[in-house]
């Protein structure tokens, strides 16, 4: 699959893994790598054949180059990323995995990173926009500082201002937010996306609405005007609602043997987008997104390498 330029945003962090099933300090060994939600949808994107930049901001050392290097190997745009001092630090996450009935654990470690001292100015965000077909963001970013919360606010104005379609993943962490309330910044940000992901716990958090399960995407297309709007359902499985014809398509649901269940919510992110992208029906978009994200489950680290062969004969040989 290919299609023209997305860009994403948000926080780099490094990763930090004891080997296979291990728990965190089991042995004294960690595997390092790099991740984090845009992060990831950029990758994802790649790996999918379309064109992805990202954009963030990294400290000027030997951990951001690596970073930067990192994403350039999975074929990633890098060209808007800004450096900041030598001294300044990345943010850090441990990732326990887990195995069969052993849930896995993220501990984060990102408080005063590079990235939180991001403001507007930073990136030439009409520059950085410039071109793209699509701009994607999380509800992660306004929750880290006033910085990242305004930059998110003035990419996304820039997106809308050329034209660029528009996705957003709420991604609610209730330890990001320390008990303020998210509502009055994630709605300003939701108006008008072209696409809209999460879960009905995120949707109630984060901006305030419930409803049964059948309608609640209708109802964030009505109130927010997004075009797309999907939601997580039980086990592997998603549904997207389409404003134009007002229908509703479920995917099929996947029973997967997790081996790394980090970043399968952004593949899926992923596979929706370069779905959409290209003019897929919805129908078929989420069928596609659906099987990506399933097969990153059994990919370890957070970056999904499954190429688009590869998710088009899963979806083949589900139906």
């Amino acid at each position: 699959m290919s299609g023209p330029r997305a860009v994403t945003f948000g926080e780099l962090m490094l990763r930090l893994s004891p080997p296979g099933p291990e728990r965190l300090f089991q042995s004294p060994e960690l595997r390092t790598g790099f991740g984090g939600c845009e992060a990831n949808v950029a990758v994802g994107l790649a790996h999918l054949g379309v064109p992805a930049e990202y954009v963030t901001r990294l400290p000027d050392n030997a951990i951001g180059h690596a970073a930067v290097h990192a994403l350039q190997a999975e074929g990633v745009g890098t060209g808007s990323i800004a450096l900041g001092g030598a001294s300044e630090r990345m943010g850090i996450y441990f990732v326990e995995p887990g195995a069969d009935i052993r849930a896995s654990r993220v501990v984060y470690d990102r408080a005063g990173s590079a990235f939180a001292a991001i403001t507007p100015q930073t990136v030439d965000w009409a520059k950085a926009v410039r071109g793209a077909a699509w701009f994607h963001g999380s509800g992660i970013t306004p929750a880290l500082g006033e910085g990242p919360r305004e930059s998110l606010t003035a990419a996304i104005a820039a997106a809308r201002a050329g034209g660029v379609r528009i996705s957003l993943d709420l991604n609610y962490r209730p330890a990001l937010w320390q008990g303020r309330e998210p509502r009055a910044v994630i709605e300003p940000l939701v108006k008008g996306a072209d696409l809209l992901i999460g879960n009905r716990d995120a949707v109630r958090v984060m901006l305030g609405i419930e409803a049964p399960d059948d309608s609640l995407a209708q109802r964030l297309a009505e109130r927010y005007g997004c075009r797309h709007v999907s939601a997580s359902e039980h086990g592997w499985s998603a549904a997207l609602y389409d404003t134009s014809s007002g229908g509703v398509w479920p995917s099929r649901r996947y029973q997967v043997r997790v081996v790394d269940r980090v970043g399968g919510g952004d593949s899926f992110a992923a596979g929706l987008i370069a779905a959409l992208a290209a003019e897929r029906d919805p129908a078929d978009a989420v069928q596609f997104a659906a099987a990506a994200g399933a097969l990153k489950l059994t990919i370890p680290g957070d970056w999904n390498r499954a190429t688009p062969q590869e998710i088009e004969q899963l979806v083949r040989a589900c139906t």
